[in-house]
């Protein structure tokens, strides 16, 4: 068996043993990880102080 057609058949075995969770598949956890994000960046916001 060549080297190329080796590396070709465990490029497609470990892809197909990954299970990637793409963007639109997240749903509620990824708006719940924007809206916590959102809301560190208000709280993280600088008061004036006053003398």
């Amino acid at each position: 068996m060549p080297a190329q057609s080796r590396f070709v058949k465990s490029i497609v075995a470990t892809s197909k043993a990954q299970d990637i969770r793409l963007p639109w598949t997240r749903g509620a956890p990824r708006k719940a990880m924007i809206a916590r994000r959102q809301k560190d960046l208000v709280d993280a916001t600088p008061v004036a102080k006053s003398a």
